[in-house]
């Protein structure tokens, strides 16, 4: 059961859950799970359409704006609603808030790519029916939304009506109580063009500010013995009616096409007409079929599978699911926190893109991986930009919270100040280049951002003392603000300074010419490269000798701890509970910084520093952000804490199945699915991913049997299997290579399997 994801529940709370539970995407195009014919009166609802990177904007309101806060913000938009159709059985309309409900389920089926629901219903009048729902975003098409609809009555029913809308006026959700979720600024579309042409229904929307485009075109059809059709047009919607006999089941079917400017151009509507008259000749089962092969060949290289533990494998499913749903596939856009399932976070970019997702597809689909890095080689001016904007007389300061590149968020000790950011992309960049030795992307993109961020270091930094020191800067953990020598953050730059030079020599030797072009671009003297080998050869990285631990910044112990132990669960999380200076004042972290600094840069300490500062830093930790718990799961494999490891996995394997984070409804936690991927394959299997090349020890948790999993590396396809006994190492498809296994050398033969204990 674990490729099909079911669903009962009819309470107001579960179904504002299941809607981004259900919900479907395809990295350009998202809708949420809700009912075709919606819910009862009284009953909330986040009705969601929306399109990766589709945004307005808004002006930011302060009481006191100071030089250099962000004017104005961006915000993913809920674009035109194709999702409603109502049914009527002689004049009743079908609601399983009426009458009575024989049978209901609804199933998100991971393996073939569509959601489902199967009802069996009484109507209050008698009128007893089966309807089978089954909708689907496509892989193939990605601009299209397509629902089918079989209604077969069980007692007598004279007329089946079909009533289908399109509707242009869309509002986002709202809720002023929650800093996590938009306050404002719910109407961001008015609707500019309404009509039929051939049967198709047409609806465009134009954004308040940014004067973008989005378009839907829908056609609709019934397959019935006999039926009528009628078509409704108001200012802002379209409704087609169809009246069917209902002596013999019938099925009416409603392709959804959506387009927008960001792609598409300035002729949104003629964009949506061709795409519509390419597939409208297809049947519902042909997408069916096309969903299928391209899922089975995601699923070839992706899935990871647990034998001994059907909750743990239900959950990394769903999760990889998902992030195939919501990653973008195109250079307009990247991955939002809440992916395209909600609008928490106003569907902002943060830098959990780099550190929690990248490396999934980085290792199953580097293509993917690499859209991502070309997403911010996009915006690499509006960091420069910001980065003067901050002071800095050149580098790249990339923001906290965007769309397009530009800072979106308005409280700049935990956003701004997030400096980290710009070294985080370095360290993806990075990354990539290690997993591919893909030199012509060094020269191409890589360069280039490596030397902008080294330069904002290079800027942001000081010498004192004869180390290198970051002043005023906010590390990962958002409880702990504006703080000198954030270890995270000077051990990220190190990286960043330090891969810059190398990247420059690299250059030099493989192209020298093109390495001059680029140097003459940026007005980039040799005798930078040799600042940035400086600052990061002399990077203070904090380091407490009483303690034998990296200080999380200069000044962290010296502050009070926190009693968490004391804390009633009612105050958590303490950012809804607690003024931002208060959390300040104490050792208290919302999440992993400085252990996720040695998971990510293990070699910068020894083993015993980095033991000793997971036993520290775990105690003040409240994992008030889905961006911990995983983070401590993959370190405490490290250190051998087999239990703790397993019990902090499980906090992230299903997290927004079980909801345990309270705020579901509002989108899932992408970052946190990316973090449960991480925790197998970082964790469990011990992957790292370094310059002297590819490692692993893998450890199997005592509730596991086994496990299974596939990596792409520079080439080739590697499956490891992993048992009680042994691990088994295969390189599927390209040549043979020689890997790390717990430390040892191992050479590995295409096509054949090596056995190791």
């Amino acid at each position: 059961m674990s490729w099909k994801l079911t669903k009962f529940e009819l309470d107001n709370q579960n179904l504002l859950v299941n809607e981004s539970l259900l919900s479907l995407g395809n990295g350009y195009l998202g809708i949420r799970g809700n009912f075709e014919e919606g819910y009862k009166e009284g009953f909330k609802s986040i009705r969601g359409a929306y399109i990766n990177a589709f945004h307005d904007e808004t002006d930011i309101s302060y009481g006191e704006k100071l030089y250099g806060f962000p004017g104005t913000q961006q915000k993913i938009l809920n674009v035109i609603d194709a999702q409603t159709v109502r049914i009527y059985l002689d004049g009743e309309l079908f609601s399983l808030f009426e009458g009575e409900v024989l049978f209901c389920e609804r199933s998100l089926h991971m393996d073939s790519g569509f959601a489902e629901r199967i009802v069996h219903w009484k109507s209050p009048q008698g009128k007893e029916v089966k309807i089978l729902f089954k909708r689907l975003v496509s892989f193939t098409t990605r601009e299209l939304f397509a629902m089918d609809i079989k209604v077969e009555a069980i007692t007598p029913v004279g007329q089946i009506r079909f009533v289908s809308a399109v509707d242009g006026d869309v509002s986002n959700y709202v809720d002023k109580e929650d800093p996590r979720l938009a306050s404002g600024h719910a109407k961001r579309l008015h609707v500019t063009e309404v009509r039929q042409e051939d049967r198709f229904s047409i609806v465009k929307d134009t954004t308040y500010t940014t004067n973008l485009e989005v378009a839907c075109i829908s056609s609709s059809a019934v397959k019935a013995e006999k039926y009528t059709y009628d078509s409704k047009l108001t200012d802002s919607s379209i409704e087609e009616i169809y009246d069917c006999e209902g002596a013999e089941p019938v099925r009416f079917t409603k392709f959804n096409v959506y387009t927008d400017t960001l792609r598409h151009g300035e002729n949104v509507v003629e964009a949506a007409l061709g795409i519509l008259q390419q597939v409208q000749s297809r049947s519902f089962e042909e997408l069916l079929d096309e969903q299928r092969v391209y899922l089975d060949n995601y699923w070839k290289v992706s899935d990871i599978a647990i034998d001994g533990d059907e909750r743990v494998q239900e959950g990394i499913r769903f999760n990889l699911y998902q992030l195939l749903q919501s990653v973008g596939k195109d250079t307009a856009s990247n991955i939002s926190a809440k992916g395209l399932s909600g609008e928490g976070y106003e569907g902002h970019y943060f830098w959990d893109t780099e550190i929690y997702i990248f490396p999934v597809f980085l290792m199953t689909n580097p293509e993917i991986a690499k859209n991502l890095l070309l997403h911010r080689h996009s915006i690499l001016g509006s960091a420069k930009q910001r980065a003067k904007e901050m002071g800095h007389g050149q580098g790249a300061l990339f923001p906290w919270r965007t769309i397009t590149g530009s800072e979106s968020s308005a409280f700049f000790p935990a956003g701004t100040a997030q400096y980290h950011i710009s070294a985080d992309i370095a360290y993806s960049y990075i990354q990539y280049y290690l997993a591919t030795k893909d030199v012509e992307f060094v020269k191409d993109y890589m360069a280039e951002v490596l030397f902008e961020t080294a330069r904002l270091w290079a800027d942001a930094g000081h010498m004192h003392n004869g180390r290198f020191r970051i002043d005023s800067v906010t590390g990962p953990d958002e409880y702990t603000c504006i703080v000198n020598n954030n270890y995270y953050t000077n051990a990220m730059a190190k990286h960043n300074l330090l891969w810059a030079a190398k990247v420059y020599e690299l250059l030099k030797e493989a192209d020298s010419d093109r390495l001059h072009q680029l140097a003459s671009r940026l007005k980039l003297a040799e005798t930078e490269v040799g600042i940035w080998q400086s600052a990061g050869d002399s990077m203070y990285l904090p380091y407490d000798e009483t303690l034998g631990i990296n200080a999380q910044d200069d000044s962290f112990l010296q502050k009070a701890r926190w009693d968490l132990k004391n804390t009633p669960s009612s105050k958590f999380p303490l950012l809804l509970n607690y003024h931002p200076l208060t959390l300040y004042r104490y050792q208290v972290l919302k999440q992993a910084d400085t252990v996720l600094a040695h998971f990510l840069l293990e070699d910068e300490q020894d083993f015993e520093t980095i033991k000793n500062s997971y036993d520290y830093y775990e105690q003040i930790t409240t994992h008030d952000s889905s961006l911990s718990s995983c983070v401590h799961s993959i370190m405490a494999s490290k250190l051998g804490y087999q239990e703790k490891a397993y019990d902090y996995f499980n906090e992230t394997a299903r997290l927004d199945l079980d909801n345990t984070h309270k705020n579901t409804k509002d989108g899932l936690h992408m970052a946190n699915m990316g973090g449960t991927w991480l925790g197998i394959v970082y964790g469990f299997a011990g992957l790292r991913l370094k310059e002297s090349g590819l490692s692993l020890a893998p450890d199997l948790p005592a509730e596991w049997n086994s496990l299974e999993f596939r990596l792409l590396y520079q080439g080739r396809l590697l499956k490891i299997h992993k048992t009680r006994e042994a691990t088994v190492y295969t390189v599927v498809e390209g040549e043979g290579l020689t890997i790390s296994h717990n430390g040892e050398e191992l050479h590995l033969e295409s096509g054949s399997e090596v056995e190791v204990p």
